[in-house]
């Protein structure tokens, strides 16, 4: 048991051990407070290619050395320093203040679905998209004769091998993702692109290429969404938080307007 006991107690100190990176003048630098550090980058001390440790961590020890040297030369002592920590306090306290008020605010789902029905046309409503690849090329010779290649592939290997032709042949930007667009609106192409690739059904291609600025298209309607509305359920969460803000913007004009506020 005592050997049990003792064996964790130093697999516990090891792993303690190795969080500590650096010791400057007896001072322990710690991988957690270079992940304080880290943190509004959404990144951790263990994620950073060796080089970025590496470099973060001769910035913390430098950065260790001048506030051992600060507090030893009395700065603290100091008229300013007192001052821009009042200021730092002040800011702190305003900004916690603020936080802890934005998280009080409770929004029930029949507030958050009222707004939600308020607001449906204005904010919530979604235009026609579609999911397209394209092939660009030079020519309309050119376009005809991929057209011609592409007439002969199943429809169930359409989807890869317009993606290889377009990785092949296509001049767009897109080419090299297999001829990629994404999901986009009609508002979102140029009016001749869109008019043809709006017509098309999920899974068709233009027999005819469309001519652009660009040069000659080939378009492939992968996938398509109606017109319609975004649901509740998935902007529930962002309604919720708008409706926190505009209560703590009514608080903040209800402390203005209970305060004694002159202007000079």
């Amino acid at each position: 048991m005592k050997k049990i006991i003792l064996g964790s107690l130093f697999v516990a100190s090891s792993v303690f051990a190795g969080d500590v990176l650096a010791v400057v003048n007896g001072e322990k630098i710690t991988k957690q407070e270079i992940n304080n550090v880290l943190k509004r980058q959404h990144m951790t001390y263990d994620q950073l290619p060796p080089k970025f440790r590496a470099k973060i961590l001769d910035d913390i020890i430098t950065q260790a050395l001048v506030i051992q040297k600060a507090e030893n030369s009395g700065i603290e002592k100091t008229k300013l320093y007192k001052k821009e920590l009042n200021i730092i306090k002040k800011q702190l306290a305003y900004r916690l203040f603020l936080q802890n008020k934005l998280k009080s605010f409770k929004i029930t789902d029949q507030e958050a679905k009222s707004f939600y029905n308020k607001n449906k046309d204005i904010l919530f409503k979604r235009k026609e998209e579609i999911k397209a690849r394209h092939i660009l090329v030079r020519t309309k010779a050119e376009a005809m004769d991929i057209i011609n290649k592409l007439k002969k592939i199943p429809q169930s290997k359409l989807d890869e091998e317009f993606a290889k032709l377009a990785q092949k042949y296509s001049i767009g930007p897109s080419g090299k993702m297999g001829g990629e667009l994404g999901w986009f609106s009609k508002d979102k192409m140029i009016p001749a692109f869109s008019k043809v690739a709006f017509s098309l059904k999920k899974g068709e291609f233009t027999l005819k290429p469309v001519h652009t600025r660009f040069g000659w298209h080939i378009i492939y309607v992968e996938d398509k969404k109606p017109a319609g509305y975004i649901p509740f359920n998935k902007v529930k969460n962002r309604i919720k938080n708008q409706l926190k803000v505009e209560k703590l913007r009514a608080y903040i004009q209800n402390l203005k307007q209970k305060a004694k506020i002159e202007y000079k």
